[in-house]
């Protein structure tokens, strides 16, 4: 197996560029972020040089947080604002040379908010393509984002079938599709052919994958067989320092 360290919550003590050199001395084969937006991009380049580490994914903004943003994509009065945050991305993306973007799809319910999800995704395409980025969508389960547009992979399997793109793909996120939907490996299985991305943490609690009610060594055994081979997203909330919680890697490598 080979794992990515999502250093949204890994590592999040540190600056970016020196969450990516303690990735990089932990074993990690690949990095991912939520929002550098704060750091130099050329910071980010030299950091990830240095360690011959890939960035996967980055995330668009999430809007006015202290307002109660999460994202924008998918709110109907606020499509310029998306389409501001989509460029922002690809431009940051493309500094970085970061293979992916979740497009946010925020807090929104309704025909409306559909109509606008797709519009801003082909529109985030469309520019993505050149650069060879994937756009990806990722449901959030109800608990931590209660009202958040996107909830479910069948919803985001119609989505994607409906944008119709080359680069446009699924973020598999074990522990918001557990939470959701369960029965993981059947819906990993099902929804390989448009999985852009896998990320895990354990349920409930979204620690790391070494307790909950998630088997991940299985888990991981079905993801393998079923022929996927890019990094895994370790996107999990670290209890004390992460170099402490980090025992589940010696298992899984």
């Amino acid at each position: 197996m080979k794992f990515s360290a999502n250093l949204g919550f890994l590592w999040n003590e540190l600056e970016l560029p020196d969450a990516i050199r303690a990735a990089k001395a932990a074993g990690f084969d690949a990095v991912e972020c939520h929002w550098p937006y704060d750091v130099a991009a050329a910071d980010v380049t030299k950091a990830l040089q240095e360690t011959d580490l890939k960035m996967l994914g980055l995330n668009t903004r999430r809007g006015d947080v202290a307002k109660g943003d999460n994202g924008l994509s998918a709110i109907p009065a606020r499509a310029k604002e998306a389409q501001a945050a989509i460029d922002e991305a690809i431009n940051y993306a493309v500094e970085i040379k970061a293979q992916s973007i979740h497009v946010m799809a925020g807090f929104s319910s309704g025909p409306e908010a559909h109509k606008t999800f797709i519009h801003n995704l082909n529109y985030a395409c469309a520019a993505a393509l050149p650069h060879g980025i994937c756009i990806l969508i990722e449901p959030l389960n109800h608990y931590d984002a209660p009202g958040y547009f996107l909830t479910t992979t069948n919803q985001a399997s119609h989505i994607i079938k409906e944008v119709n793109a080359d680069n446009i793909a699924l973020m598999f996120d074990c522990y918001h599709v557990q939470l959701t939907e369960g029965d993981l490996s059947h819906r990993l299985a099902d929804l390989m052919p448009i999985i852009g991305h896998i990320q895990f943490a354990s349920v409930p609690d979204r620690g790391p994958p070494d307790h909950g009610e998630v088997n991940f060594k299985h888990v991981f055994r079905i993801i393998t067989q079923l022929g996927y081979k890019a990094p895994l997203g370790a996107e999990y909330k670290p209890v004390g320092p992460t170099q402490d919680t980090l025992g589940w890697m010696s298992k899984h490598a």
